[in-house]
């Protein structure tokens, strides 16, 4: 499934929704189900027989008609239950990978409607979930809540890295001695970060109640880690612009796990041409993830500040009246940027 979709189906039946209680409820009765949330038009040129019940949706009505044969279908937020007991007879033409006749209708179902089908095996217990042929079944709770531990772990230790290639490529830019090959060791450790954070979030989703946790932890380890990324990308790309900058993170998102260890690889991801020793390339700090970090300095001012002086060592070298000259900064914010640049110079040598 696409990100947004899984995520989207995920969230239905997650730990403390009605429906995944209704599930659960069905799978401690060793009745199995069959359901359809959504895509009404679609579900009814496919339905034959069964039963109207048109009643708001409870865990226990659920789990009640589940005893019957037949398919459940369910409105688009899954609020009311509309039929029950229906013969679904999707296209049998179309392909399927599944052997049971229950999870063969479903996946067929899937790819002939927009509809979200849930299929649970009477005899194995287990929740399948299909949107567009594509499926995911849900896993134990211990189970994602060891693999959610076990993300948290990699993305702590990620980021303690993170925060150390981002010291010392701050260090570089403030002695303006920043080559490629610094630069690409930071993007490769945000965008795993970004990874191993997107991997926790499918966890989060499908814990759902029980992740809170999980997902206060992970928001402390990400805090900030986007902005700082995008800032980083602008700060670097030959040419400016969030657009571009949006544009060069789809393309370093898009790279393998050995890309990502290539110098070259990223550089073309950021807009540089092809070049065998662009690691060793001496490269200028535009200045927006340092400015970024300055309180209070809204993006705007930040995109004036650089389109003015194009470097950070230009605003480095910048008086307070040259920076009081820039639109929308001020004697106080000019004041501001010196004293936060100061301030970050000198952890940066610490």
């Amino acid at each position: 499934m696409r990100e947004e979709e899984m995520y989207s189906a995920l969230r239905f039946v997650a730990p403390g929704t009605p429906l995944r209680q209704a599930l659960d409820n069905v799978i401690a009765g060793r009745t199995g189900a069959l359901i359809a949330i959504g895509d009404e038009p679609g579900v009814d040129l496919l339905s034959n027989g069964g039963f109207v019940i048109d009643a708001p949706f409870t865990p226990q009505r659920l789990f009640e008609l589940a005893k019957m044969d037949g398919a459940i279908l369910l409105d688009a937020e899954a609020t009311r239950i509309r039929r029950a007991n229906v013969h679904l007879m999707p296209d049998p033409s179309l392909p399927t990978t599944e052997t049971g006749m229950r999870h063969r209708t479903a996946e067929r179902v899937s790819r002939q409607t927009e509809a979200l089908v849930v299929s649970v095996s009477q005899r194995r217990e287990v929740v399948t979930l299909y949107r567009n042929g594509d499926r995911i079944s849900l896993a134990d709770i211990d189970v994602m809540l060891a693999k959610a531990s076990q993300a948290l772990q990699t993305l702590e230790r990620y980021r303690t890295r993170l925060t150390e290639v981002s010291a010392h490529l701050t260090a570089l830019e403030f002695e303006d001695l920043v080559t490629f090959g610094d630069v690409a060791v930071v993007l490769h450790r945000f965008e795993m970060l970004r990874r191993v954070g997107r991997e926790l979030s499918r966890y989060i989703i499908e814990l759902g109640d029980e992740g809170r946790l999980v997902r206060m932890q992970a928001d402390e380890l990400t805090a900030g880690a986007e902005d700082d990324f995008v800032m980083l990308v602008r700060d670097y790309m030959p040419e400016t612009g969030p657009r571009k900058a949006a544009a060069a993170l789809t393309r370093i998102a898009a790279l393998t796990p050995d890309q990502l260890l290539d110098p070259g690889a990223l550089a073309v991801a950021l807009g540089f041409p092809q070049k065998a020793d662009i690691d060793e390339q001496h490269v200028r700090c535009k200045g927006y993830r340092l400015l970024h970090r300055v309180p209070l300095l809204p993006v705007t001012v930040i995109n004036r500040l650089v389109d003015r002086f194009g470097s950070l060592k230009a605003i480095l070298a910048a008086t307070e009246q040259q920076l009081d000259d820039v639109d929308g900064v001020g004697t106080r914010r000019a004041k501001a940027i010196r004293d936060g640049l100061r301030r970050m110079h000198e952890r940066a040598v610490l």
